[in-house]
């Protein structure tokens, strides 16, 4: 087989999005369109090209040139596997892969603040519950993470078209409710719009994603009947464009929905109050459940689609293990990280990204940009000396 059919193609496009889609993707759009207010159109293209573009153009990079490493190996062959490690680590078990159980949690807490402040076995009540959710959401990702090649059927098939019908359910809500006022614009988007939204698209951490994500949808594609490995990144670059098209839509809804909650979210500190308000004010008590549910299976997907990626990862790498006992580690490691909380994964993510983004958005468009002297190892490194050290003077 040469080409994949445009109902798998469909396929592999939405269990990519279902890959990139995950807690960022849901709670900071509706936060930008609350702070940017008026200029919320400027704002939403900035974040869409850092967050919708850049992740296309990385994945369309990777599948050309066969993977991460090959990316980055005209820098320097130790400076490849270095950086990869730390991308993998990013992504995965350090920030990414524990955001998502932090994030699904706290949309729970209509349920879990019954428990009161008590203690359990001398263990706070909530620390046990978050103990506990952390636990059971990390178990079943870590099994269903167990078959990549299945995950065009468990993602793409089943969970994504779920969370696309909630989503719209919601947005469709925010539409019969038009005369909603838009939100006054914050002091940090009243001057750059545009800058200011595209460096709020670093933190859903897609663009790392997408260099990430090329090796668990080879295996999808493969398992489709793509042998070739040029046909195997055609078919990589057009599910990119497919997840492109359906992220930028979604996230334009969430934007949209942010800039008309200022009345009924009003002191909002994060997209997740916003949503919360919309959704209690749109479906009254059944508005926690919906929101929780969208939030529970959009972390369940990139949770389980970065542990396949970081798995198979370090297996290659360092084969001493299996796939199997990286991704149990990985997965037990992110559970640990995960109890730490959402707001300080988010504080320490931060400056972490501010400062990997620039490089990695700089070796991308080093190897689509079609200038030979840009494929020169000396230029390549010069360019991430800059890339490194315009990220340290903008945290």
């Amino acid at each position: 087989m040469k080409k994949l059919s445009w109902r798998n193609v469909l396929l592999i496009g939405i269990t990519l999005f279902s890959m990139f889609f995950g807690s960022g993707n849901l709670i900071f759009p509706p936060f930008i369109g609350y702070q940017a207010g008026s200029v919320s159109v400027f704002a939403f293209l900035g974040f869409a090209l850092s967050a919708v573009a850049l992740p296309v153009l990385g994945v369309t990079a990777v599948a050309k040139c066969g993977g991460l490493d090959r990316l980055c190996e005209q820098v320097h062959p130790k400076f490849s596997l270095v950086f990869s490690i730390i991308i993998y680590l990013c992504i995965g078990p350090m920030l990414a892969i524990p955001r998502t159980a932090s994030t699904s949690y706290s949309m729970f807490a209509f349920l879990t603040d019954r428990l009161g402040s008590g203690s359990l076995f001398g263990i706070p009540v909530q620390m046990a519950a978050t103990i506990l959710f952390s636990l059971l959401f990390f178990t079943a990702a870590g099994i269903v993470a167990k078959r990549p090649e299945r995950l065009k059927d468990i993602l793409g098939k089943r969970m994504t078209p779920i969370l696309l019908v909630l989503i719209f359910a919601m947005f469709a809500a925010g539409l019969l409710r038009m005369e909603l006022p838009v939100a006054q614009t914050a002091e940090s988007y009243a001057e750059y719009p545009f800058f200011k939204g595209f460096t709020e698209g670093y933190q859903t951490m897609d663009t790392m994603a997408a260099v990430v994500f090329g090796i668990v949808i080879a295996v999808n594609i493969r398992a489709l009947g793509i042998r070739d490995n040029n046909d195997i990144a055609l078919e990589t670059i057009k599910g990119g464009v497919i997840a492109g098209i359906f992220l930028g839509t979604v996230y334009g809804m969430l934007t949209f929905l942010g800039a008309k909650s200022s009345s009924l979210a009003s002191g909002a500190q994060n997209g997740t109050e916003i949503l919360s308000a919309l959704c209690r004010e749109f479906f009254g008590s059944a508005g926690p459940v919906l929101l929780s549910l969208i939030f529970f299976i959009a972390c369940f997907n990139v949770c389980v689609g970065l542990i396949c990626s970081c798995s198979k990862f370090f297996a290659e790498k360092f084969p001493v293990l299996g796939f199997d006992q990286w991704r149990w580690i990985l997965t037990l490691w992110s559970f640990f990280i995960s109890i730490l909380g959402l707001n300080a994964i988010i504080a320490i993510s931060s400056p972490v990204l501010s400062v990997i983004y620039p490089v990695t958005i700089a070796i991308i468009a080093m190897n689509l940009l079609p200038f030979a002297f840009l494929k020169r190892p000396f230029v390549q490194r010069i360019v991430v000396l800059l890339a490194f050290i315009a990220g340290i003077f903008s945290i």
